[in-house]
């Protein structure tokens, strides 16, 4: 039986081809949340993943997702965007409204990881590639994992103030620790302005019946979990789980209910 989060609800999820996005886009479906599930096909054959899985779930398209979710009988499309133009929030929130109606549940969870460092070595200990930090590295980051969830955030509030809406919410997805993220630099510090975004969303847009918070996922393992890795969250005081896609959907839909309304401004750290 279908579990009802509320009537009427369209949520975007972005990066929903797989992981986390794909795992959160058929939890909202599966109570009852029509979903825009947007999705960017890599084109970087300098990116070398760390493991096949990754590889190939990182290339499919939403598509799948989608028509998973319509034959367990929930409303869902896929659009295809690249996050890193500006002009894309836009045309993500027109395509949701035209398909499946007004949105008032943004996930912000889509990610254009690169792991750069100031002090590389050719692989971190777990066998990754890794870059020098340079403007390339940077840009393409904090475009998709900043800048994007910054206009999508501000596309959501202007039209639902403009439609008088007095029910939202926004998730983001963040990473990183106390002293940055070392060996992936540029992927810490643009998760961390995108939680300052999102808190400053809860503050800003707490009078319209918006909520903000932001998910710190523990190791989860969306494809690139190896051996290796497990082996170092056993090992380690402040990594406590390697996490399925599917335990970190829970929190963020339950940040999507009607439950969790006075649940706002909060860095949720899941271990």
């Amino acid at each position: 039986m279908r579990e009802t989060l509320q009537a009427s609800h369209v949520a975007i999820v972005t990066g929903a081809n797989q992981g986390i996005g794909a795992a959160t886009a058929r939890a909202l479906a599966h109570r009852g949340v029509a979903v825009l599930c947007t999705y960017l096909r890599p084109h970087d054959p300098d990116q070398t993943d760390s493991t096949e899985r990754y590889h190939i779930d990182r290339a499919a398209e939403g598509v799948e997702v989608v028509e998973g979710i319509r034959q367990a009988g929930g409303r869902a499309e896929a659009f295809e965007a690249d996050l890193s133009d500006p002009s894309a929030p836009g045309a993500i929130f027109d395509t949701a409204e035209e398909r499946l109606g007004p949105v008032d549940i943004l996930i912000n969870n889509a990610s254009g990881w690169v792991q750069d460092s100031f002090t590389p070595a050719p692989v971190d200990r777990f066998g990754r590639p890794l870059r020098s930090v340079t403007a390339q590295t940077w840009s393409r980051q904090f475009a998709v994992d900043a800048m994007a969830p910054a206009l999508l955030i501000s596309e959501f509030a202007r039209r639902h103030q403009a439609r008088a809406a007095r029910w939202g919410r926004i998730v983001g997805l963040s990473s990183g620790g106390d002293l940055g993220f070392p060996g992936e630099v540029s992927y810490g510090a643009a998760k961390a302005a995108q939680t300052n975004y999102t808190l400053s969303a809860a503050a800003e847009l707490a009078d319209f019946g918006i909520t903000a918070n932001v998910v710190h996922p523990p190791v989860t393992d969306t494809g690139w979990v190896t051996d290796e890795v497990r082996q170092f969250v056993a090992s380690s005081r402040t990594h406590f789980h390697v996490a399925e896609t599917t335990e970190v959907a829970k929190t963020i839909v339950f940040l999507a209910s009607d439950e969790a309304r006075l649940v706002t401004g909060n860095l949720i750290a899941l271990r």
